[in-house]
């Protein structure tokens, strides 16, 4: 009898593992002998063969050996927009291209684990429209690699809706407010025309706009060789290049972002503590970087 009580309990406890299921950040599909610049034009073709929108390109840290591309799809974006608290953050998706040693390694944002993580408990209400957009874009992707193997660290899946680095750190309800304006039009008008000016070394790499939500989500390139990507990146790990751009949302008149210690370790969360020290001021910097984007300029504070 004591015997079948400890398999049973052996049994519970396995099963109670196996239900912690790890997801990691990226998935890579493959390396490729071609150029970047081929890589980039098949994956841009899959997607658009595939009904994928895509939103944007640039070469972070300015850099011809790192590619991002942007994309998203209808049923994601009408989907991640009903949730209140910045779900519109979850609608763009990246596909990131590193190459090293002759070879490029082309890598995605992993769906399972950032909309488990930034839309939280509402993940499982509409799982079945995010399990499609998983399962569609690995047939996707099989047009340019059969690898599909996740990297980038992992955390576990249920514990990604409360996900922190360490005790007292950010969550994703903690974000950064960059401003608040006197009106949704006024924050657009605002973060566009600084963006358009490339304020601060920046470069907009795309722009989701919900008009009748007045919500807007700006993807944005940070190009300051001092502060920005190029500083940052090789620090913590350019393989994790699906990571970027970062992102300033405008919900009605109030513009933030997330936390640099949140959103940092949630795309690299297998940092040491010790490289993460490497980039101690990264948080800030980004933080003033996205602020000046949402400042008025002095001649537009003048003629209200």
């Amino acid at each position: 009898m004591k015997k079948i009580v400890l398999i049973i309990i052996a049994l519970v406890g396995f099963a109670l593992h196996s239900s912690s299921q790890e997801l990691s950040p990226y998935i890579e599909i493959g390396k490729s002998n071609n150029s970047i610049q081929q890589v980039s034009e098949d994956v841009l073709a899959a997607l658009k063969e595939n009904s994928f929108e895509i939103l944007g390109s640039y070469h972070p840290a300015n850099k011809s050996s790192l590619k991002v591309i942007v994309f998203t799809r209808s049923d994601l974006k009408n989907t991640v927009i009903k949730v209140a608290d910045r779900g519109a953050l979850a609608s763009a998706f990246k596909v990131g291209m590193v190459k090293k040693d002759g070879a490029v390694t082309i890598s995605y944002t992993n769906p399972d684990y950032i909309l488990r993580a930034y839309l939280r408990e509402n993940y499982n209400s509409y799982k079945s429209v995010f399990e499609k957009f998983s399962t569609d874009l690995k047939t996707t992707f099989s047009a340019i690699g059969n690898d599909f193997v996740p990297f980038g660290g992992t955390v576990e899946a249920d514990k990604l809706k409360k996900y922190h680095y360490k005790i007292m750190m950010p969550y994703f309800t903690d974000p950064v407010t960059l401003n608040e304006f006197s009106s949704f039009e006024e924050g657009l008008r605002v973060i566009e025309s600084n963006l358009k000016a490339k304020k601060g070394e920046t470069l907009q790499v795309y722009r989701i706009l919900y008009s009748d939500e007045q919500v807007a989500v700006f993807g944005v390139g940070l190009r300051n060789k001092e502060e920005g990507e190029a500083y940052f990146l090789p620090k913590i790990g350019e393989e994790n290049i699906a990571a970027m751009p970062y992102e300033i949302i405008l919900q009605g008149k109030t513009a933030t972002m997330l936390h640099g210690k949140y959103r940092i370790a949630l795309h690299w969360p297998d940092l040491t503590m010790g490289t993460f020290m490497k980039i101690m001021s990264t948080p800030g910097d980004i933080e003033d970087t996205l602020k000046g984007l949402c400042e008025m300029a002095e001649s537009d504070k003048n003629s209200l």
